[in-house]
């Protein structure tokens, strides 16, 4: 099969001819339709986060099973699957509370651990494939399908983690980003008045789309004076940081209302000061969200192939183009999304 293969941290993609995966015991193959190509899994490509080489990565994929080993629990050739991007064990008590983000016995992350989807075809672990819902066309927009898993399930959660109502001013700093933008999408299905935090007033726009009621450009030097204009002086309900610099961190615990909330989700994961007296005055929550449960991914498929939200994917490009898709990645250049195409549906 043709792949993807990463030999070494910041190295340019090698595109091969690599063996066909064949699966085991608790196994399942699928063929890649499409995967999504994010900043998660730049972080890889770029160095940031090392494995061990060489490697396939990527993990946001829309694929149809075309092998399964013994004990796959139901999963058959031909079903059209999607994939969840934690290797866990589903029997820790974190597991077994539908908390599967924090597993004892974590395994390890799809494409870094073990080998991605940036193939024609990729083996996991049967439990690890997700089956599509009906409704959801996958064939007609398999990039779109791909990216729930992250780009969709991953807001969802928060909505949760923050207890975010439709009374709540909600600002999200990196709100032009993949995540953030549909962080503003999911902040506004949720009825919330939305606010969108970002370095690039170019994306304000696609931002207005999502759903930003307001924009605010946080390299300006009024920009905590903005929020505090927006709100009456009062304040956001919940502050949610994809960036997470200590600049960034800062100042959304500034932008914090009384029973603030404020969520980090990565990114740089800097250190930062917190005002102790604010947080004890106001109750403020400082609060960390990790990807999503698989109960959270599916009931995220179910939201799209409801119609309720449809992801925001800009750039489709075949394997070939893999290397300056990434270089826009990293310069942050996509509006919302990016996929490979791997192969036709």
């Amino acid at each position: 099969m043709k792949a993807l293969v990463l030999h070494g941290p910041n190295i340019p993609f090698s595109l091969e001819d690599v063996p066909d995966p064949v699966a085991g015991p608790g196994e399942a193959v699928a063929k890649i339709i499409t995967c999504g190509a994010g900043l998660t899994i730049q972080h890889v490509r770029a160095g940031r986060m090392i494995v061990d080489y060489p490697r396939i990565i990527g993990h946001e994929i829309t694929a149809e099973i075309v092998e399964v080993g013994s004990e796959t629990n139901g999963l058959k050739v031909g079903d059209p699957v999607t994939a969840y991007f934690y290797m866990t064990c589903g029997y820790c008590r974190w597991c077994r509370a539908n908390r599967e983000t924090l597993c004892e016995n974590f395994d390890g992350y799809v494409g870094r651990e073990i080998d991605g989807a940036y193939a024609e075809y990729m083996k996991l672990p049967a439990k690890t494939f997700l089956k599509l819902p009906e409704g959801l066309d996958y064939k007609n927009h398999p990039a779109e399908v791909g990216v729930i898993t992250d780009a969709i399930a991953t807001p969802y959660k928060v909505l949760r983690r923050a207890r975010v109502t439709a009374q709540d001013t909600v600002a999200v700093f990196g709100g032009g980003g993949g995540l953030g933008i549909h962080m503003v999408m999911m902040a506004k299905w949720a009825h919330a008045n939305v606010i969108a935090v970002d370095v690039r007033p170019e994306k304000f726009g696609a931002c207005r789309t999502a759903g930003a009621d307001h924009c605010v450009d946080a390299s300006a030097n009024d920009a905590h004076e903005q929020m505090m204009e927006i709100t009456s002086g009062k304040g956001v309900d919940v502050a949610i940081d994809f960036v997470s610099s200590r600049s960034s961190l800062e100042m959304a615990a500034d932008a914090l209302g009384v029973g603030g909330r404020l969520v980090t989700l990565g990114g740089s994961g800097a250190k930062f000061e917190a005002n102790a007296q604010a947080m004890l005055g106001k109750e403020l929550e400082l609060l960390g969200s990790r990807y999503a449960t698989k109960q959270e991914v599916q009931e995220s498929l179910a939201l799209v192939a409801r119609g309720d939200v449809w992801p925001l994917v800009t750039e489709v490009v075949p394997m070939a183009e893999a290397e300056a898709l990434h270089e826009r990645v990293e310069q942050g250049l996509v509006t919302g999304r990016a996929a490979l195409q791997i192969s036709e549906a």
